[in-house]
């Protein structure tokens, strides 16, 4: 009788174990960010630019804090304004990750093989720039 408590005990355990791993997935959909329809004024950078970032950049290997590919990582907002040559705020037309998302620098980003920038994200990231590159 005991055994079978114990038993118990230990499989409801294991069970809420499971349920909270499960529920606490952050993984980020790439589907449901590329649905998600970036406005064409007040761009939040929280709501709007960061998802972008972390589903198309900020993965690993690439822009994430680990590999920080080409020395830059795109996973805060701080790591992403730090250098003006990468968000010039008020100039879109002079920032390299607009350059990278474009293909206008040479090499599109992300590679081929993965999900791209859509046109209403690449639009989303130069207005949000042209707004003042904001952490809103």
């Amino acid at each position: 009788m005991k055994y079978k408590s114990i038993i118990n005990i230990y499989l409801s355990l294991i069970l809420i174990g499971l349920i909270l791993v499960t529920a606490c997935d952050d993984t980020v959909n790439i589907t449901d960010i590329d649905s998600k329809i970036i406005p064409s004024s007040n761009v939040s950078y929280s709501q709007y630019i960061q998802p972008v970032l972390t589903a198309k950049c900020a993965r690993a290997g690439c822009h994430d804090d680990q590999t920080s590919a080409a020395g830059l990582s795109l996973t805060s907002w701080s790591y992403t304004t730090q250098s003006s040559q990468i968000v010039f705020p008020g100039y879109p037309q002079n920032s390299k990750l607009v350059w990278s998302i474009e293909g206008t620098s040479g090499n599109i980003m992300p590679p081929l093989g993965y999900a791209p920038v859509t046109k209403n994200q690449i639009d989303g990231i130069k207005t949000w720039i042209k707004e003042g590159a904001k952490n809103n």
